[in-house]
This record gives C-alpha cells, sequence and structure tokens, in this order.
C-alpha cells in the first residue's frame, strides 16, 4: 500500500504490508475461559511530510494539494491497521470456543463514529442504547460492542485537539462481558489540566504527563 508521494529515484513512492506500531496480543485463562486482550496504537491524526531541506520531517505542507494527499496517505494507513486488527479478532474468535471472553483497546486516532473505528466493531445493528442491543442475534459471537457510550457525558474525551474533547481511545469488547454492563470512566490525573495540543508536537515536548485521558472499564463476571 502507498503510503507517501513517488520519491525521485528508483525505489517508487513509500510503501507498508505491517502493522505501523505491532499490537500486543495476550491470552489468560481464568475460571475456565480465555480471555485475550489486544492492545494497539493505529496510524496518528497528525500528519507529517517528507523531510524539507534539512533533512527533518515536516508538520506543515508546502500547499494544499500536498496536506490532501498525506491527509489520504494517513487514513489509508488507518483504515489498513484497523482492517488488519478486525480480520485477526475475526479469526480468533471464529476458531475459539463461544464462551471466549475478548477486549480491544487502544489509542485508534479516531472517534466513535469514524469509519475506521466502525470496521472494528463488526456487524452494525446492536451498538449499545440502540433498540437492537438486547436482542442476540447471528452476529454476536463475532461483534465487538464499543464502551464509548457508557461513558459520563463529562468524561467522554480522551484528549483535546485546538481546545475541543475528542475520544479516540476505545474499549471493545465481545458480548459475555457486557452483562452486566461494565462501569466505564475517563481518568486523567486530579488536579491537573489537559493540555490541548495541535499539530506542532513541539509544543508539548518536554511537557510530564500524557496529553491522553485513560478510558478504563470494570467489569464483573
Amino acid at each position: 500500500m502507498q503510503v507517501g508521494d513517488d520519491p525521485e529515484g528508483p525505489e517508487g513512492p513509500p510503501t507498508m504490508n505491517q502493522l505501523g506500531r505491532p499490537a500486543l496480543a495476550v491470552t489468560i485463562r481464568a475460571g475456565g475461559r480465555d480471555l485475550t486482550v489486544v492492545n494497539c496504537h493505529l496510524k496518528s491524526k497528525l500528519l507529517t511530510y517528507p523531510p524539507g531541506s534539512d533533512g527533518r520531517l515536516r508538520f506543515s505542507p508546502r500547499d494544499e494539494n500536498e496536506r490532501a494527499r498525506y491527509a489520504a496517505f494517513a487514513l489509508y494507513r488507518r483504515t489498513a491497521e484497523a482492517t488488519t486488527l478486525r480480520c485477526s479478532l475475526t479469526q480468533r474468535m471464529t476458531a475459539g470456543d463461544p464462551d471466549d471472553l475478548f477486549v480491544l483497546a487502544g489509542d485508534m486516532n479516531d472517534e466513535p463514529a469514524a469509519a475506521t473505528t466502525q470496521i472494528l466493531q463488526g456487524p452494525p445493528g446492536s451498538e449499545i442504547g440502540t433498540g437492537g442491543f438486547r436482542r442476540p442475534d447471528r452476529g454476536d459471537q463475532l461483534r465487538l460492542w464499543n464502551l464509548a457510550p457508557l461513558l459520563p457525558p463529562d468524561q467522554a474525551h480522551s484528549r483535546i485537539y485546538h481546545g475541543r474533547g475528542e475520544l479516540i481511545d476505545h474499549i471493545f469488547v465481545s458480548r459475555a462481558l457486557l452483562d452486566p454492563l461494565p462501569t466505564v470512566r475517563g481518568m486523567y490525573p486530579v488536579g491537573v489540566t489537559m493540555p490541548s495540543v495541535t499539530d506542532q508536537p513541539s509544543e508539548i515536548r518536554n511537557v510530564p504527563g500524557s496529553d491522553h485521558a485513560a478510558i478504563t472499564a470494570t467489569f464483573t463476571v
């Protein structure tokens, strides 16, 4: 998959055939059931451009055409990474026992309604808060549910971008982990103000702490 402009020379455009950041999958067995937790960090929404004359990556485009192209390249990467994760989880869920438990968590770098986030959920129609949530169907064994709707409204963001809260960190779970519904919270250190980030990462370089709030879920099984 092409992820950049065609440079001068015989090598052609830069491509990728694997996740930009490897995902981590851990399976534990407890109470006679397997619990598989997958952690991931998908392609950042921050756009980076080819090095300038100083040899350093740029965070500002030369013009609108370059910005549009590299926004598309970033979206291609995030879409491919989400699809790879979804296919891997589908394989695991198909091969496993129907009672196995699955959690997918991480920085998805897109909000709940984004197409890349939707790819991870599986078949639509049973999202938390919809009419189909409590009606089992044939897609349930392979479906993942985003816990985002369970966040308190004042905690429904995991970073602040240009002064606006965004929820780009998510926890997805399989059906068996939704009865009873877990308690979901967004956590940031008490007494500390979450920084507002821009498209210039150097602005928060050497600033202690994370610019993301942790999203946590507590389950009773």
